[in-house]
């Protein structure tokens, strides 16, 4: 009955294509990614259609019958939301609480207030860095931009020197740490254990952020010598309340999945007995959904009661920090539909078979595979998914926390130079008033170094572990 069922599977997924199909193949995912390209930067398709439409070329091109490639498409779109898209709701909700109740406030007033004015660059990425734990990108840049120029006006600093660093906290944590989508989809996609990414993750993140923010910010600083624009300064979301959750407990609060993560990892590692009771206990405590959910439930009282938000005022929170997420719970979702177009094609086969022939680790072929897409789609999470999609078969051969270091190479590559055809590349020039030239070489820059540094750090990983 088994054997019957897998017969069964096989005849419905896409033929897989021999090694005879391979230029086919190689043609396949040119003409998909490259009608992803011309949708999302010539005609401005929004990238869910775009990536539905792309995966439909990529199945067409490469001889698979259309109902074959909707139904591959259908069913990586299912899977990467029903393991991705509530976790990323539970994170919006996580950091929709953390900015309205005033707890990033906190937690960036009382650093400042720490932080001399030599440290103030230092002090900009540990913020962001904390902040960019459990807030979406772009909603962190909205929470910062505030801080970072009235901080800048006030101590008469080049706004690049204390701009760098708040953005290369956002972005490093953004590519490489979970609860973030990216690297929660290509967690997926390569089957690598999220604990054991989470705690590497962090490794790199550490050394990359300081040398893409502190230290490059005194060059950018010299290259585009700007004062803060007086009409980007908005207004902060604690400016309207009354009281706001402690420093301490706001931080517990946004470290406590992490710890959570954490602590299943290491305990995997010390008992390694899938039956033992405390290892049974931790795959549960330390699972995302149940690390960010408590995160949740605990941020209800240690953040929203403790700004005095009544119960009505916390559900209203919850509710609007769902909304604007939809896109990026679609468009992950669409992701992981070509994803899975690529790996039912014979794809991922393929790029096993060909680089079996190449001196070329896979760790590094999966960081250009990654900065190849992002360069021609502008999107990180794109390319770390559809990245992750053309590489997961690499990661079968694998160890346990190499794995996760194919993940983290993967999101190196998906932060490669972002340009105009990026979304947050303006979004960053709009609110530090810079002209596309200045962007260039400030943000563009800051991008590529978090990149290399980062491929560079997981390599010299690699070798050590």
């Amino acid at each position: 009955m088994t054997h019957l069922s897998v017969e069964m599977l096989a005849a419905d997924a896409i033929e897989p294509i021999t090694s005879a199909g391979h230029v086919q193949l190689g043609i396949a995912v040119l003409a998909g990614i490259a009608v992803i390209v011309l949708l999302i930067t010539k005609f401005k398709l929004h990238a869910f259609v775009s990536l539905i439409i792309g995966s439909l070329v990529l199945g067409a091109v490469a001889g698979a019958p259309l109902d074959k490639a909707i139904a591959s498409f259908s069913t990586g779109l299912g899977t990467t939301v029903a393991g991705t898209g509530v976790l990323i709701a539970l994170g919006a909700v996580l950091g929709r609480l953390l900015a309205d109740s005033g707890g990033a406030d906190q937690i960036v007033d009382t650093i400042l207030a720490k932080a001399g004015r030599r440290a103030m660059p230092w002090a900009m990425v540990l913020i962001a860095g904390i902040v960019g734990l459990s807030i979406f990108f772009e909603v962190g840049i909205v929470l910062l931009i505030p801080v970072v120029l009235l901080v800048a006006k006030r101590g008469n600093f080049s706004l690049m020197r204390i701009g760098i660093p708040a953005l290369a906290g956002l972005s490093v944590m953004h590519g490489l740490i979970p609860p973030h989508p990216g690297p929660l989809a290509a967690i997926d996609a390569v089957k690598a254990n999220l604990g054991v990414t989470l705690a590497l993750g962090v490794v790199v993140a550490v050394p990359t952020a300081i040398i893409a923010g502190p230290v490059f910010s005194r060059y950018a600083a010299r290259w585009v010598d700007i004062q803060p624009p007086e009409k980007m300064v908005p207004e902060r979301a604690s400016d309207d309340l009354h009281r706001r959750p402690g420093f301490g407990i706001t931080v517990a609060t946004v470290l406590l999945p992490v710890v959570m993560m954490l602590a299943k990892a290491l305990v995997d590692i010390v008992v390694d007995d899938p039956e033992h009771t405390v290892q049974r206990v931790f795959d549960v405590v330390g699972s995302p959904l149940i690390a960010l959910l408590t995160a949740v439930l605990v941020a209800m009282f240690t953040l929203g009661r403790a700004a005095g938000f009544t119960r009505g005022r916390i559900a209203t929170t919850v509710e609007k920090s769902l909304g604007p997420i939809a896109g990026v719970v679609l468009i992950v979702g669409a992701g992981g539909g070509f994803k899975q177009t690529l790996v039912d094609s014979g794809v991922g086969q393929m790029i096993l078979d060909v680089s079996r022939g190449w001196h070329i680790s896979a760790l590094l072929l999966a960081w250009l595979i990654a900065v190849a897409i992002r360069l021609a789609t502008g999107s990180a999470t794109v390319a770390t998914i559809s990245a992750a999609g053309l590489v997961g078969p690499l990661a079968a051969d694998l160890s346990t926390t190499h794995a996760a270091l194919l993940v983290l190479a993967i999101g190196c590559g998906s932060l490669f130079f972002s340009h105009v055809n990026d979304a947050g590349f303006w979004l960053v020039k709009e609110y530090f008033g810079m002209n596309v030239g200045q962007t260039l070489k400030t943000w563009s820059v800051m991008e590529t170094l978090i990149s290399v540094v980062g491929i560079g750090c997981v390599l010299l990983l690699s070798l050590v572990l």
